[in-house]
């Protein structure tokens, strides 16, 4: 679905595992000027070819998968950046997360992998995420701010686009629910304190990587003050 202009959320609808994507289009320069942030699996435990959906997905707004010319990973748990292989295999596309992740990936995160049964996919991030601004260039040019939200994964970050009021939360929050802390690299005390950091920006539209039963994306600025005051109070 459309959030704002030049910016699209594909929401998970498959019965297996895997995150929520969110794809700005026409903002880098060159022949891929697409950025996608967590393309999500190649195939999930249930055997649903999950990024061939995203891709599907993607070319029904009348865009190319092709054209995507970096990858923006939240964090590096398999279900949000397995498909990075294909991208950068296919498009010689370039990665990024937050340098606390690519640490914790390299090491105790890829144990991960092995307790899962997949191999580790492989990729390297041409820079890092930190803490500030991260522009997107070209003409319409989209500007970020990157917080580090640790807590579901030791370097996970969130995205939040100012001037639309949109807030990319990745697993650190959810629609009523926070992201799981028991993973390695897990820490509630880390995750309440990043949440607490989120909660006091100005956010219209809150999309998370993945959907509870009480849903997907929160729309309204009350709402989403509603949702950070539940989890607070409840987790």
């Amino acid at each position: 679905m459309q959030l704002a202009e030049e910016f699209y959320c594909y929401v998970w609808q498959g019965m297996g595992n895997n995150c929520n994507s969110c794809l700005f289009t026409n903002v880098i320069r060159g022949e891929r000027p697409h950025v996608l942030v967590d393309p999500g699996h190649i195939a999930n435990e249930m055997g649903e070819p999950c990024f061939d959906y995203l891709v599907k997905a993607i070319e029904g707004n009348g865009f190319k998968a092709d054209d995507i010319g970096l990858v923006i990973n939240t964090h590096s748990h398999p279900d949000h950046c397995q498909a990075n292989e294909v991208l950068v295999t296919r498009n010689q596309a370039v990665v990024t997360l937050s340098k606390e992740e690519e640490e914790f990936r390299t090491t105790l995160g890829a144990g991960m992998y092995s307790m899962l049964a997949m191999k580790p996919p492989r990729f390297a991030p041409l820079f890092y995420l930190k803490e500030g601004t991260l522009d997107l260039g070209a003409k319409n040019k989209i500007s970020l701010r990157v917080f580090l939200t640790p807590g579901h994964s030791p370097g996970s970050v969130c995205l939040y686009w100012q001037e639309n009021r949109i807030l990319i939360t990745g697993d650190v929050v959810f629609y009523g629910s926070i992201g799981r802390t028991d993973f390695p690299g897990g820490s509630l005390s880390q995750l309440r304190g990043s949440i607490d950091r989120l909660a006091q920006l100005d956010v219209e539209c809150l999309v998370s990587g993945h959907s509870t039963e009480m849903g997907s994306i929160i729309k309204g600025k009350l709402d989403v003050e509603r949702n950070f005051q539940s989890v607070k109070l409840f987790f």
